[in-house]
């Protein structure tokens, strides 16, 4: 069961391309009461979120009475409201700030995908493209800073681009090759993403306004690719090993360049996220590869195994400051996952579903709402879920 979150990276990686482990020793808490709220859909059977504020506000997806998936935004008071559509069928949400500004991307008129930035008073704006038909926003910072990818005229390449309202949107450029894409960006408007050089190679790069793109390299062999960045500006991912054999997660900083965070016994590792006080997130296979494991890791401690709720698979998808991590593990086996939210001091709680067999988190705020998706208890259908302890 690898996350949702890895799988992208993994597609990423082939569209730009054309430590030691500590076992935690943890079992299931018996942990707090946990509240599972159904923020239901816009209409339809399916719905899921995709991030939480610190206010908790949460966005996400939801197919429609009609058809096809609407961005939407659900608060507590407001319930869920659908962000609309650039003015064609769909339309996604993949990121909102603490000023409830939410981006991503929707189908337009005409031929083509484009970025949006959406306020509750100013609706869904087109972010544009770099000159090409396609656009899509991954994430937004504090300030309203917005990064992706979009393509160029005549979409023959896609490179990486930052948007502001004063400024519009920036081709950051590559680092050689003709591939960019930006997935993160830090408060102080540094950006990560991965790009191919002049030899065809995909590398992790990071971007700030004075210095421009940065080549952050490799772990001694084959690719890179970041997926986050910390408020300190540390720069996450996974890199192919001096080995050359799997994926290891990595660690980047200015000052001490790329570090192997190792694995938990086996060949490969995935970092997935890094919180605000520089822990990162993701998973491992153990030893002989006979399981993927969540691990949390940090630069004291090193890579931690979080364990399972029951069964031999578990992912991270996201930590917050207090370094509670969030996730889906199966139960029993290979099957029937549940999500999980995971501390040092209280150990994998099972978060339970809808009344369904399986549920997911995705995202977790600095107060603790995890949201995600679960099954519902009748006719398999699957909604958007907000958890509270």
């Amino acid at each position: 069961m690898i996350s949702l979150r890895i799988f992208g990276v993994l597609v990423i990686a082939a569209l730009l391309a054309g430590g030691t482990s500590a076992s935690s020793g943890l079992a299931r808490a018996a942990g707090p009461t946990v509240t599972a709220i159904d923020l239901g859909t816009l209409g339809g059977t399916f719905s899921f979120a995709t991030a939480v504020n610190e206010s908790g506000q949460v966005v996400g997806n939801s197919t429609t009475a009609r058809s096809g998936f609407h961005a939407f935004s659900w608060t507590q008071s407001g319930g869920m409201v659908d962000l609309g559509t650039l003015g064609g069928g769909g339309s996604t949400a993949a990121d909102v700030n603490g000023r409830g500004q939410v981006v991503g991307d929707s189908n337009i008129a005409a031929v083509g995908i484009h970025g949006f930035f959406w306020t509750q008073s100013g609706g869904m704006v087109d972010l544009g493209t770099l000159g090409g038909t396609f656009s899509t926003a991954a994430r937004v910072n504090a300030s309203g800073q917005v990064v992706g990818r979009s393509t160029i005229a005549g979409d023959s390449e896609a490179h990486a681009f930052s948007w502001t309202r004063a400024g519009g949107m920036v081709d950051l450029g590559t680092l050689g090759g003709n591939v960019s894409g930006a997935v993160a960006v830090s408060d102080s408007g540094q950006v990560v993403g991965s790009s191919t050089t002049a030899a065809g190679v995909t590398h992790a790069f990071s971007w700030t306004q004075s210095g421009g793109m940065i080549d952050l390299g490799t772990l001694g062999n084959g690719i890179s690719i970041a997926v986050d960045v910390s408020p300190s500006g540390q720069v996450t991912g996974i890199s192919t090993p001096a080995s050359g054999v799997g994926f290891h997660a990595f660690s980047w900083t200015r000052q001490g360049g790329m570090v192997d965070l190792g694995t938990l016994g086996g060949t490969r590792s995935f970092a997935v996220r890094i919180g605000a006080n520089d822990q990162v997130v993701g998973e491992s296979d153990t030893t002989a590869n006979a399981e993927f494991h969540a691990f949390f890791w940090t630069q004291t401690g090193g890579m931690v195994d979080v364990g399972t709720i029951g069964g031999t698979l578990s992912n991270a998808a996201d930590v917050n400051a207090r370094g509670q991590v969030v996730g889906s593990s199966t139960t029993t086996g290979y099957f029937t996952g549940h999500a999980f939210s995971w501390t040092r001091t209280g150990g994998m709680v099972d978060l339970g579903t809808l009344g369904g067999a399986y549920s997911q988190a995705v995202a977790v705020n600095a107060r603790g709402d995890v949201v995600g998706e679960g099954e519902t208890g009748g006719e398999g259908e699957f909604h958007a879920t907000l958890w509270r302890t």
